[in-house]
């Protein structure tokens, strides 16, 4: 593992151009054989931090959503690792991770929707996990969704990152 010690804990991440910086610096402190799970609901921000993390590792873009390839590698441009960018939301088992083939020694990972995936293919992994915080719109939404005005208010609620490293 590299340097993303100085990363461990929570913090507040207050707009999506604060989401991809997070991810810049992060992606400047990943090396070859580091992994890293994203956690968190849809519309977090996990492409925004990996598209972040790719620039910081200085990848050929664009950073897009994996969901229909499964994966996809970034090679560096800067003579680093490539990114290799997976989305497990559609892999039933961690043994289907594991057929993508990923070569995990030699490039930077990383997993969204990985929890509970990564089990087994390394020793340590890191884990983001991304959570919606409190839009302060005062609306209550147990009953389901309160409409796009909602939506849009909770687009910007700044969002909870904590980040620990696995196991």
């Amino acid at each position: 593992m590299t340097g993303l010690d100085a990363f461990v804990g929570e913090r507040q991440i207050a707009s999506p151009e604060a989401m991809e910086q997070l991810g810049r610096e992060i992606g400047a402190a990943l090396g070859a054989g580091d992994l890293v799970v994203l956690t968190g609901p849809l519309g977090a921000g996990k492409t925004t931090l990996t598209r972040g993390i790719g620039a910081g590792l200085g990848i050929r873009g664009p950073v897009q959503s994996p969901t229909f390839v499964l994966a996809r590698t970034h090679p560096s441009l800067v003579g680093g690792p490539a990114l290799v960018h997976v989305d497990a939301y559609r892999l039933g088992s961690p043994a289907e991770l594991d057929d993508l083939d990923i070569d995990l020694a030699h490039s930077a990972v990383i997993v969204e929707w990985g929890r509970g995936m990564v089990d087994g293919l390394v020793d340590h992994w890191w884990e983001i996990e991304i959570a919606r915080g409190w839009s302060g719109t005062g609306i209550d939404n147990a009953c389901g969704t309160a409409g796009p005005a909602y939506a849009e208010m909770e687009d910007a609620a700044p969002r909870e990152v904590t980040i620990t490293r696995r196991p």
